[in-house]
């Protein structure tokens, strides 16, 4: 699988941690995952925000690791934030995970399904 990096020369915002666009070839196999929701197996629900953030980030890498993927197969994610107020931890968080790889995103504020859950993280991965 091959990943190329896109920006168009006429992007207004420059670009660090995710890439405004990516194509990608050579893949045999997708994988779209569900949005991934704070709640933990026992059905726990961290309060902060940082904790949910990293659950739901660790629920997407389970759902690649049952598909024999990891996160350098992600090639676009979209966040739901319940707030805007977590827009600068929400892209903290990501970073950190993340790393270096640059995905295609999308953050969105929006409300969510269960007002428990300050955030849900859908994602597209290739192989």
């Amino acid at each position: 699988m091959q990943i190329r990096r896109i920006n168009a020369e006429t992007a207004l915002v420059p670009t660090t941690g995710y890439s405004q666009a990516l194509e990608v070839s050579g893949y045999t196999r997708m994988l779209f995952i569900s949005g991934q929701i704070p709640v933990a197996a026992d059905g726990h629900v961290p309060e902060d925000f940082e904790s949910q953030c990293r659950l739901a980030w660790s629920n997407v890498e389970a759902q690649l690791k049952a598909a024999g993927m990891t996160l350098d197969n992600l090639v676009m994610h979209r966040t739901y934030l319940s707030d805007r107020r977590y827009r600068t931890l929400n892209r903290a968080v990501r970073n950190e995970i993340l790393g270096d790889r640059e995905t295609a995103l999308t953050v969105v504020v929006t409300g969510i399904f269960d007002e428990a859950w300050l955030l849900e993280i859908e994602a597209v991965a290739a192989a």
